[in-house]
């Protein structure tokens, strides 16, 4: 799998872009903070429909724009789709394949699978358990895109039962016992089974994802840091307390009967839980409470493993995920962001041998120097130049093919 070509409008710094690329390896360099990063992340947007760096789209829209178009031709076993994205500020998006309207922009998900080694990734080690969600929901999703309707379908359900605990909470220290709090309790029930039906083929996922991806995890850790303790991974489940103690070993293979298994035991944990989610007005029981769990040996890596432990295993997560995806049968885009200058030698030598058998990766580097001699690359250089469109703010990027004195990537906008 590959992009063969890149299109950009009012994406951040590019005000408008196109630019072929191919297999192989493709260096992007220049100086920070000049659209390098901005490029990776577009891509990966097409990939995942989410930014690595921000929650929300609008940051993704140029400053004085009102929209943001992402558009790619990804190659992937000899048969080419374009999609592309129309990011719309205030609105719903739009999305296409192959110039033809989608219903949802998730239906793009699945076409062009990706993978993105970026700094912000040792919040996957030292992060919230929100970080270490999203990483396993993006994996679930790109390698089994109809699970993004069961996680948006988790989510509505969980909104309006959260709307409901809060209304009866309120109504509670209100010491109301009739109106809309009355009226929220009796409908609970119906969402509490609605909550369940999603949430346990929402977990029954999410654990046997980390069941495969846990090998890979601890094979790329051990390469990288071979004189270091033993990775290993574990989910963490709020439903523990309700599931078979089988369910907390971390090597059960996944069972055909496990989402009856944790749709009976969400149901059960509600209703355990139900009076102390009334009284907090939030819900406590679901995959939006879990965790991933990363171990060194016999302790968690956060607030034990040192700044180059962490780094080593943000690092093997992002490589066993690109393994896995690999054993699916589809070599995966690898995108490393300025990650090789804060890499020892060790791990930048770990990094680059698997980027070297990759069918096509894409690096942003400050220098030249930053990325190992053994990745052959076509180079480009990226660099931003004040707008002089009184109208939008900021600096707009062009770029340049530094692999021929002569050739030049076709980029419209400023280009003094």
């Amino acid at each position: 799998m590959f992009v063969r070509s890149l299109q950009l409008h009012d994406f951040r710094s590019w005000d408008d872009l196109t630019v072929d690329l191919g297999p192989g390896s493709t260096v992007f360099v220049g100086p920070n903070g000049h659209g390098k990063t901005n490029l990776l992340e577009s891509i990966n947007y097409l990939s995942t429909l989410s930014s690595h760096r921000v929650s929300s789209d609008a940051p993704m829209i140029r400053a004085g724009a009102a929209k943001a178009f992402v558009g790619s031709a990804v190659v992937n076993h000899g048969r080419e789709l374009i999609i592309d994205v129309e990011l719309l500020e205030g609105r719903a998006n739009k999305a296409r394949m192959n110039r033809s309207p989608l219903r949802r922009p998730r239906e793009i998900l699945g076409v062009l699978q990706s993978v993105l080694f970026a700094p912000e990734d040792l919040s996957l080690v030292r992060g919230d358990p929100g970080e270490r969600r999203r990483y396993l929901d993006e994996l679930l999703t790109s390698r089994i895109p109809r699970m993004a309707t069961v996680r948006a379908d988790y989510d509505k359900v969980l909104r309006q039962r959260s709307a409901l605990l809060k209304t009866a909470s309120g109504s509670l220290r209100r010491g109301a016992s009739s109106g809309d709090g009355a009226s929220a309790l009796a409908t609970l029930d119906v969402w509490d089974g609605h909550l369940a039906a999603h949430g346990a083929r929402l977990l029954a996922a999410r654990i046997a994802l980390v069941h495969e991806l846990m090998p890979f995890v601890q094979q790329a850790y051990s390469s990288i840091a071979p004189e270091s303790r033993l990775a290993a991974v574990a989910y963490r489940c709020s439903l523990a307390d309700a599931l078979p103690p089988e369910f907390s070993d971390a090597d059960r293979a996944p069972e055909t009967d496990d989402i009856d298994v944790l749709e009976a035991a969400f149901l059960h944990q509600l209703s355990v839980m139900r009076q102390r989610e009334i009284e907090r007005g939030v819900c406590l029981v679901g995959p939006h409470r879990d965790d991933l769990e990363l171990m060194l040996g016999d302790q968690p890596t956060k607030g034990f493993a040192s700044h180059g432990e962490s780094w080593s295993y943000a690092l093997s997560l992002r490589l066993g995920s690109f393994a896995l995806l690999r054993e699916d049968g589809t070599d995966p885009v690898l995108m490393l962001d300025d990650v090789f200058a804060e890499l020892d030698r060790k791990r930048r030598t770990a990094l680059a041998t698997v980027a070297a058998g990759a069918e096509q990766v894409l690096i942003t580097a400050a220098v030249p120097e930053d990325v190992p001699p053994e990745l052959d690359a076509r180079r480009y250089g990226v660099e931003a130049t004040q707008s002089s469109d009184s109208g939008a703010a900021g600096r707009i990027s062009r770029i340049s093919d530094l692999s021929d004195d002569n050739g030049i990537a076709r980029s419209e906008g400023e280009v003094p």
